[in-house]
């Protein structure tokens, strides 16, 4: 049975997701929803799957709006914009071409929590289904909500003539409204890879620096001022600087964080992050909440009171009074303007950089370790979290050991201000997990 992790479903086409499961998908969505927004990204199955999942909410008596190829954070803010119960993009994200998945939206903007994704999964596991009468399927039209999007983002960032060159590397992915909306806004607008493909020849989806060289070397032999990428749907967002260097999402992170923040505000983070973005936002009073891995996570914390932004260093960025879903193109185009007021290169410069220590180790009983792990570290450190994995807090240092979602592996992760503690604390990690595994 297919399980539902913090990103829905995904997985091999044919294997982990076939046209099967999306219809039943439709049906389990279909037995308390009136009205579905539905879009997919460029990926060759997702018409079909998108085709089958649809079937499933109509078979239920659901009216489905079907938005085609789409963004995934135009397709999560499109279920506020059609008053709808729920959203269904059809996406595997940054995966590989021949992966793909089901990802559900609530009205909010905001993914489904674990709470609902378990309802869910539930009715998959019991074959749940609430047939309408005969006569009285669900309709379906069909909107372009990518219009809607642009509108939104100039409104939220601010009309502007932001007289910038911007390079966009679109990965063959969905996000045309960043380019868009930047050349609203007045960018100079070049792109890479703009073409839709679902085979993703131009590079690999996943928006990190060794797959977008191409851009990054661009950047920095034009007298281009930003590079952005995208993932396969447009929920990530990666920066690159004026001089071609490809800015590491903790940075990217303690920079959007300090323009959205105000003193006595928080921003919420996933566990795994560079003590350097807490160190640059203390700077301000701006206080960080941890969350678990996953931008779900972030969001949900997000939503909090005086929880002014969230973000992930994968690419993730989370403006709760704008939308509750990571929102590539509002981050593409807040760094836009953040760029033009003063370069993201200097911006960066003044977040520190700490060394950063990471490996894994395979395991078959990684649940098991982990229970073991848990129990020495809690009896032997002071300052431990447990939201995700197990987090130690040495004050001027931390580690982390976590159980992959995807694969038979824990992952170990060490940083401190300075580089020989990095590497003490670091082993010293590695020798609590290996202590574990026997």
């Amino acid at each position: 049975m297919t399980q539902f992790g913090t990103s829905g479903i995904r997985g091999p086409v044919g294997e982990t997701v076939t046209a099967e499961l999306a219809l039943s998908v439709g049906r389990a969505l279909g037995i308390d929803c009136e009205q579905v927004v539905v879009g997919r990204d460029p990926r060759a199955s997702g018409e079909y799957l998108q085709a089958a999942l649809v079937a499933g909410l109509r078979e239920s008596g659901v009216d489905v709006v079907d938005l085609g190829g789409a963004a995934t954070p135009t397709i999560g803010r499109a279920v506020t914009w059609q008053d709808a119960d729920a959203g269904v993009a059809v996406t595997a994200s940054h995966n590989p071409p021949e992966d793909n998945g089901i990802k559900l939206w609530q009205p909010s903007g905001q993914a489904f929590d674990s709470d609902l994704r378990a309802t869910i999964e539930q009715r998959l596991a019991e074959d749940a289904f609430e047939p309408a009468a005969w006569d009285d399927g669900g309709d379906i039209e069909s909107w372009d909500a990518s219009q809607r999007h642009v509108d939104a983002l100039l409104s939220e960032v601010g009309e502007q003539d932001l007289d910038s060159h911007v390079v966009v590397d679109l990965g063959n992915g969905a996000g045309r409204v960043s380019v868009d909306a930047l050349t609203e806004l007045g960018c100079a607008v070049e792109t890479l890879n703009g073409q839709p493909d679902g085979a993703f020849p131009g590079r690999p989806s996943e928006p990190k620096a060794e797959h977008c060289e191409s851009l990054s070397t661009l950047v920095a032999e034009s007298d281009a001022d930003l590079g952005i990428a995208h993932d396969g749907d447009a929920d990530r967002m990666r920066a690159v600087a004026a001089d071609g260097t490809f800015l590491s999402g903790d940075v990217l992170l303690a920079v959007f964080a300090r323009a959205a923040a105000s003193p006595g505000e928080r921003v919420a983070v996933p566990v795994d992050t560079s003590l350097a973005v807490e160190d640059y936002l203390n700077d301000i009073d701006v206080s960080v909440e941890y969350t678990p891995v996953g931008d779900v996570y972030v969001a949900e914390a997000a939503s909090e009171d005086e929880v002014v932004f969230g973000g992930e260093p994968s690419g993730a960025w989370i403006w709760p009074e704008r939308t509750l879903c990571p929102d590539g193109p509002l981050a593409a185009c807040t760094a836009a303007a953040l760029d033009s007021e003063r370069p993201l290169g200097d911006r960066a410069a003044d977040v520190p950089e700490y060394p950063i220590r990471r490996d894994s180790i395979e395991t078959d009983e990684k649940e098991a370790v982990m229970d073991r792990v848990r129990e020495t570290v809690i009896d032997a450190y002071d300052d431990v979290t447990t939201l995700d994995g197990v987090r130690v807090d040495l004050g001027d240092a931390w580690f982390l050991l976590r159980a992959s979602g995807t694969q038979p592996l824990v992952r170990l992760t060490a940083e401190a201000r300075d580089p020989d503690r990095a590497d003490a604390v670091f082993e010293e990690a590695r020798t609590r997990l290996t202590d574990a595994l026997v």
